[in-house]
């Protein structure tokens, strides 16, 4: 039977926190603070049935989809109310760690904005199904539309899902991931079976009309009618096939501002960790040496591309180096006056530990994670830095996830290890 329920808070992952009659906590999706509402209960799973009192604040969902693809969580959420639920969860992952720092406001994104999309592909008897995982399922939603992407995306799913028809069998499933470039869509396909003679030939006439610029499957390029390039003048960025890449341009232009503004005139040179294709290093070789570090060599060799056709910047060396198991060291460290590191979601631990033994100047975290850089940037304060700006970029629109850029600065060292720390 259903319950009536009263939604105190929205968690973390965006579902409405309430409390059952007999004291269970209970997280239900699509709900907002202060609403009443009934809901099935399913242990601590609340499946919405309907809304007694709605909050002043819910809106109108952007999508026909919401509620049942797997992909957004908040779009029923004024803006407002939902930029500030993001800063709080950047506050609190800081406070969690004992950090009390004024964390900055939001920067938004727009809608129609993701330049990088992952979709899940499946062969039925009626063709190619391409689209996102249903909410909670393995079943796949065919979209219609999708207001997150930009329009050279989501306008063509059926031109994506003809390049996938060819190579994938009834019963069988694949990933595509696309990326909008200012020379046409790099597609990159995995799990498909090995394209024949006969298919290479039908697959490269989708380069005629010049919308696709590459087509790889299982990192064999298929075709490359133009090489894959984001400008951003006087800087070229070439994606590496299916890599990493940062999700919006104008959050990839928010967090570089914020880098290069953070390192200011503190003179060269600079280390970038985890530098990836060089989303902060060609913008910092504007202005000092960079020494590039990233594990991946498809990132590393797309780095060293956009070096040799960017204008404008200074030296840059690049390192290949798994920063996990082989850290950059305090003696390696002390030759720089500012270093950046921008991790995967684990963050970026065992070199924060190296960091916070070193005598660098300025040191600026970038994370999709903030749990994980306010555990980095604990280590950090620990060390002896000062934690001096902390700024949330809504990159992933409508979801739990936000990226944040933090700074720091050499301090004194601290005798507090571990304890609350208050920062002004």
């Amino acid at each position: 039977m259903a319950e009536t329920l009263t939604i105190t808070a929205l968690g973390h992952e965006g579902d409405g926190i309430a409390e059952t009659a007999s004291g269970q906590k209970v997280f239900v999706p699509f709900t907002l603070p202060g609403e009443v509402v009934t809901a099935d209960i399913d242990g601590e799973r609340g499946h919405l049935v309907s809304i007694i009192t709605p909050s002043p604040d819910r809106i109108a969902p952007a999508c026909r989809h919401f509620t049942v693809c797997g992909g957004c969580s908040l779009q029923h959420w004024a803006p407002e109310k939902y930029q500030a639920w993001k800063r709080e969860l950047v506050v609190h992952a800081f406070a969690q760690r004992g950090i009390e720092t004024e964390v900055n406001p939001v920067i938004p994104v727009a809608p129609h904005s993701r330049r990088r999309a992952v979709f899940t592909l499946s062969r039925t008897e009626q063709g190619v199904v391409l689209g996102f995982n249903k909410r909670e399922s393995h079943d796949i939603l065919a979209i219609e539309e999708c207001p997150l992407l930009v329009p050279e995306i989501e306008t063509r799913r059926d031109k994506l899902a003809a390049l996938a028809d060819r190579l994938m069998d009834r019963g069988k499933r694949a990933r595509m991931t696309v990326v909008s470039t200012d020379t046409g869509l790099d597609v990159s396909l995995e799990g498909a079976r090995k394209p024949g003679r006969a298919d290479y030939e039908a697959l490269g006439r989708a380069a005629v009309d010049g919308s696709i610029s590459r087509l790889t499957v299982d990192g064999a390029e298929i075709f490359m009618s133009r090489v894959p390039e984001i400008r951003n003048d006087p800087i070229v960025l070439y994606p590496s096939a299916g890599g990493f890449l940062q999700a919006t341009a104008s959050s990839e232009l928010a967090m570089a501002d914020l880098v290069d503004a953070a390192i200011g005139k503190s003179g060269g040179p600079v280390l970038d960790l985890f530098s990836g294709i060089g989303t902060f290093t060609l913008k910092l070789a504007r202005r000092f040496p960079v020494l590039a570090v990233e594990g991946e060599t498809k990132l590393l060799q797309a780095l060293d591309r956009s070096m040799r056709f960017s204008t404008g910047i200074r030296a840059v060396t690049t390192r290949r180096r798994d920063l996990f198991l082989n850290p950059m060291a305090p003696v390696e460290l002390k030759e720089f006056k500012a270093v950046v590191f921008d991790p995967p979601r684990a963050g970026a631990k065992a070199q924060a530990e190296t960091l916070a033994k070193s005598i660098v100047p300025k040191i600026v975290g970038v994370s999709c994670n903030p749990a994980t850089l306010a555990r980095d940037a604990r280590i950090l304060i620990d060390g002896g830095y000062k934690l001096t700006s902390v700024t949330p970029v809504d990159q992933f629109l409508w979801s739990g996830h936000v990226e944040v850029v933090a700074t720091f600065e050499l301090a004194r060292k601290s005798a507090s290890k571990g304890r609350p720390v208050r920062l002004s």
